[in-house]
């Protein structure tokens, strides 16, 4: 795609960047068929080729107006559109210099930077856990779009950490807001490593991975975030806090490892954080990259557990886009928990489809949302789970909203199976 840059992108980092990715498009289209919102609104700027030509007339210099802000805030960012285009165009790079652009040249209503600022502050701030703890104690009381937001209150077993050590050593992000609403999630993957003689470490002053801000329009606090999670890591690493190196940063929501395999990138004009960001980058591991080469190990450690093998639950599942689109890691959870006796499934027409979660897409485009995660449970329906899993966050909160099927993490499933019921 010929692109003529208007002046003030002339020899800018962005306006080179987009300049390239730009150039790969060669207009076919292929990525509009597997776009979720241009499946929803029919509407070709509200897919990624009508997108991309958005974004390349303001990188020529038309002015943008509120109606181009909307089109590329309906964007799901699923980066579905990547896995199909058969150019390599870089979507998701070039939407968020689309938007950064867009945004400093569009000023968005009061109430709209009110609410955007709202979820970035409140979603990292310290105070969120009491909030949490606090609206699910009110549970009832709060309003039906808040409360499908906030599960219920997690038993003591979900703070129950394994407290043997072990020669393998492994770090983990909590999360933001995971320890909150869904705390099982990290103790049971402490748990099931544990179970195959890995001690999980955690840094104490590392916190949200960037994505919240940066999907926000606040990119120089997401770079922040990213910066301080770098130095809070750094010495584990290192093997400078005691028990030498870790051998990988575990990742168990694949919205923050996708951020995380992307720290090298988003730092590399940083010269104090350049390389330090890639190294981080390259130890991330999804919880399934990582266990994948475990299998025997975990097979081993099944047999141990059950002793008198019981019935394993039908598992319906749905592969996150941040998982199968952004870090391109498709079939490893199903081809694992095959491998360790579990019978999982994923629909065969929609799997590739983003279920509306998308971050915080589902709180500010909720009517969007409502759509595609209605859409993704009629999907998984068919194939009659006795649960549906997942391996994000975001997606399990989000389809848990639309139906009276537990939704769970995958690594719950197999947590209970290694005797942590």
């Amino acid at each position: 795609m010929q692109t003529r840059l208007a002046p003030e992108f002339l020899n800018t980092t962005a306006g080179e960047a987009a300049e390239a990715i730009l150039r790969r498009c060669v207009h076919c289209g292929f990525c509009t068929a597997t776009c979720p919102t241009y499946q929803l609104l029919g509407d070709e700027l509200d897919g990624p080729r009508g997108r991309i030509y958005l974004i390349k007339q303001v990188l020529e210099g038309a002015e943008p107006t509120r109606a181009t802000q909307a089109h590329l805030d309906r964007c799901l960012t699923c980066r579905n559109c990547e896995s199909t285009c058969p150019s390599g165009v870089q979507y998701g790079q070039l939407l968020e210099i689309g938007r950064e652009i867009v945004d400093r040249k569009v000023p968005r209503p009061s109430t709209e930077r009110a609410v955007h600022w709202l979820l970035r502050e409140g979603l990292t701030s310290p105070v969120f856990p009491a909030a949490a703890r606090l609206g699910q104690a009110l549970r009832p009381l709060v309003p039906v779009a808040l409360r499908e937001k906030l599960p219920p209150k997690a038993g003591p077993r979900a703070h129950q950490w394994p407290t043997r050590s072990h020669p393998r050593k492994m770090l983990m992000l909590l999360g933001c807001v995971q320890p909150s609403l869904m705390p099982n999630i990290n103790a049971a993957t402490a748990r099931v490593l544990d179970a195959i003689g890995i001690q999980t470490l955690v840094a104490d002053d590392a916190g949200c991975c960037g994505a919240i801000r940066a999907h926000l329009h606040d990119e120089a606090g997401g770079l922040d975030d990213m910066r301080r999670n770098v130095d809070a890591w750094w010495p584990l690493v290192e093997g400078l806090a005691g028990g030498g190196p870790v051998e990988a940063l575990v990742m168990n929501a694949s919205g923050c490892g996708v951020m995380v395999k992307d720290y090298g990138r988003l730092l590399a004009h940083d010269p104090a954080y350049a390389e330090r960001a890639a190294r981080i980058s390259a130890l991330c591991k999804d919880v399934s990259e990582l266990l994948a080469p475990e299998t025997g190990a975990l097979q081993q450690a099944l047999a141990k557990a059950q002793a008198v093998p019981g019935p394993k639950p039908r598992l319906a599942y749905h592969p996150p886009c941040t998982l199968q689109h952004g870090q391109q890691l498709k079939g490893g959870v199903e081809a694992l928990m095959r491998a360790l006796g579990f019978d999982i499934q994923v629909s065969r027409t929609e799997s590739h489809l983003c279920c509306g979660s998308a971050g915080t897409y589902s709180l500010l485009q909720p009517q969007l949302a409502h759509q595609l995660r209605d859409r993704k449970l009629a999907a998984l329906a068919p194939l009659q789970g006795d649960c549906t899993v997942s391996g994000n966050i975001g997606c399990i909160q989000h389809l848990q909203s639309g139906t009276e099927q537990p939704v769970r993490h995958w690594v719950e499933v197999l947590d209970e199976a290694l005797g942590g019921a």
